[in-house]
């Protein structure tokens, strides 16, 4: 038998394309689907589009992990309850990988004290396609040589927070590998909030638009030259094999890792 996975989230749009990922995988063993929207108590093979597998959508996390005996659980739910459902999977001894946005930087240290506690491990990603994690890693090296840079997010227009984890993400890690950052100076905003948010003394500026998946653009500005960097997911698919790679390392893993570049030789 492979690896037991439950996904929280499963009737999502990501959910389930990670669906989908797990059952056509032989080293894992789909045993648990949760979601607290619209379908509950069908069968989460046929609202993936694939044959019935015999598992309704479950309402409750604690108890399907309970029930299934589930060693990880991938989670592409909402922000609003990431971190309570963090806090449920730990308690019931499972181990993680984390996909839903609204985890920083700031929130590692409490969520490895409490999955240490619990003797498990979670892989947390803003992002789980491999190129989003090359362009972390190759803007991180521009940061060393550029004075400027912003970034800009395009998402669908369904995503219900702004700006996106990986436009986050980046940012932390330019500013860190630059040793800080200071945005170029505007003394008049003829109309307000339009130079974008800032982080870490980087603009970020949010698109949310149909037709669009996941896009991130990395704008530096130097004397006389400027570098683009960017990276586009085009459909959902792009995040599965970085799921995968997760789901299967994380048991190995001792505490918890921030960021899939981490998983990966780079």
């Amino acid at each position: 038998m492979g690896i037991r996975v439950l996904v929280s989230g499963a009737n999502g749009r990501m959910g389930r394309e990670v669906v989908k990922g797990i059952l056509a995988d032989p080293e894992l063993e789909l045993v648990g689907a949760v979601g607290r929207q619209s379908g509950i108590g069908q069968d989460i093979g046929v609202l993936a589009g694939r044959e019935p597998l015999g598992l309704a959508l479950e309402p409750d996390l604690g108890e399907a992990i309970a029930r299934s005996g589930a060693e990880v659980v991938v989670d592409f739910t909402r922000p609003a309850v990431v971190k309570e459902n963090l806090e449920t999977i730990a308690k019931q001894r499972a181990h993680a990988v984390i996909g839903t946005t609204g985890i920083t930087e700031a929130d590692i240290p409490a969520i490895a004290a409490l999955y240490r506690e619990h003797g498990v491990s979670a892989v947390i990603a803003p992002n789980f396609a491999v190129g989003a994690v090359l362009l972390l890693k190759f803007a991180a090296q521009a940061a060393r040589f550029f004075p400027q840079v912003e970034i800009i997010e395009t998402h669908h227009d369904q995503k219900l927070d702004a700006p996106s984890g990986t436009a986050i993400k980046y940012a932390e890690a330019i500013a860190r590998a630059a040793g800080g950052c200071t945005p170029a100076p505007t003394k008049v905003e003829k109309v307000a909030g339009v130079r974008g948010g800032e982080l870490k003394g980087i603009k970020i500026h949010s698109l949310r638009l149909p037709g669009f998946v996941a896009h991130h653009t990395i704008i530096f500005g130097g004397l006389g030259q400027s570098l683009t960097l960017k990276h586009d997911s085009i459909s959902r698919e792009s995040f599965i094999p970085g799921v995968i790679l997760a789901v299967k390392r994380v048991p190995r893993l001792n505490g918890v890792v921030y960021g899939l570049e981490n998983l990966l030789e780079l």
